[in-house]
């Protein structure tokens, strides 16, 4: 599909309909996750999905690649892993008589941090820089990353062995968490019954380029937003800071409002509406103050 920068904000969605289609044949039983992993991406955020091995998050990540015609970067964590691993080294090239730097995998458009926790929070903290300022520093000289640049990270349950828990500077670097959970026992006959995944994958060509998915999170950031969503947006905010010792951030703030106008834009509106906010807001906060808190505040708050 080629990529028109010109076309209509209104027409974008579009591009995204076949994409959500097919991906759900793949990803069965998923479309809610799906959505929101596609909303993350369209509001420029990064995804964490936590939940035990073997419900498909890898494929998620190498689907949403796939689809998006994304260059695809595997990190696999573990607790001996050195920064330099996932960011690159300087190697002294006698030629030129200098040090030249080696990317690591993190340069790659979509990174796939698997079982992020598994790694100590030293490594953990390498990715910091990355998912907020999208570069990497080494040794005083900047590295940008390519753009679009997503990180989707997978954590195991911390109550399994040899997890390190995610720091909360860590956490926040995370528009969203979702969980995918195991699927229904239909979903479940149909993936016993089927092709394997794994050669379906290798077989998909995109749909979507990145000129074009670039456009798409320029449009999505464009969403009307009106003076009372935004009052609800901060009255979320501000319940969250009454409710507890440390409430949502500012930057937790703006990754709600960007999340909501990425939902609106995905389902075809030009303009967020409540039920927009509602739909992103656990994602959202719940990796922040805790699923039950962002759930209470999501009950608490009247709706404009």
């Amino acid at each position: 599909m080629s990529a028109d920068p010109q076309v209509s904000a209104r027409a974008l969605p579009d591009a995204l309909t076949p994409l959500l289609e097919l991906a759900g044949q793949v990803l069965l039983g998923k479309e809610p996750q799906l959505r929101l992993a596609i909303s993350c991406l369209l509001a420029r955020g990064h995804l964490l999905i936590e939940d035990v091995p073997g419900v498909g998050k890898t494929t998620l990540a190498h689907l949403l690649a796939r689809l998006l015609g994304l260059d695809y970067g595997r990190i696999q964590f573990t607790s001996d892993m050195l920064p330099a691993d996932i960011l690159g080294v300087s190697v002294y090239d006698r030629e030129q008589g200098g040090f030249r730097f080696h990317p690591g995998p993190v340069f790659a458009q979509l990174v796939l941090a698997d079982e992020i926790n598994r790694a100590t929070p030293k490594a953990q903290s390498a990715l910091l820089e990355a998912m907020e300022e999208g570069q990497v520093t080494n040794e005083g000289v900047l590295h940008p990353l390519p753009k679009p640049f997503f990180v989707i990270a997978t954590q195991n349950p911390q109550e399994q062995v040899g997890t390190f828990p995610l720091p909360e500077s860590q956490l926040d670097r995370f528009l969203m968490r979702i969980e995918l959970g195991y699927p229904d026992p239909r979903s479940e006959r149909a993936l016993l019954a089927g092709r394997d995944r794994r050669d379906w994958l290798a077989e998909l060509m995109p749909l979507v380029d990145t000129e074009q998915l670039l456009a798409l999170q320029r449009a999505a950031a464009e969403v009307h937003v009106a003076p009372a969503l935004l009052d609800y947006i901060q009255a979320l905010l501000n319940g969250s800071r009454e409710l507890l010792a440390v409430g949502l951030s500012p930057r937790a703030g703006l990754g709600l409002l960007a999340a909501a106008r990425a939902w609106a834009f995905l389902s075809g509106r030009q303009m967020v509406i409540p039920e927009d906010i509602q739909a992103v807001f656990v994602p959202v906060a719940g990796h922040r103050i805790g699923q039950q808190a962002a759930s209470q505040l999501l009950g608490d708050q009247p709706v404009p």
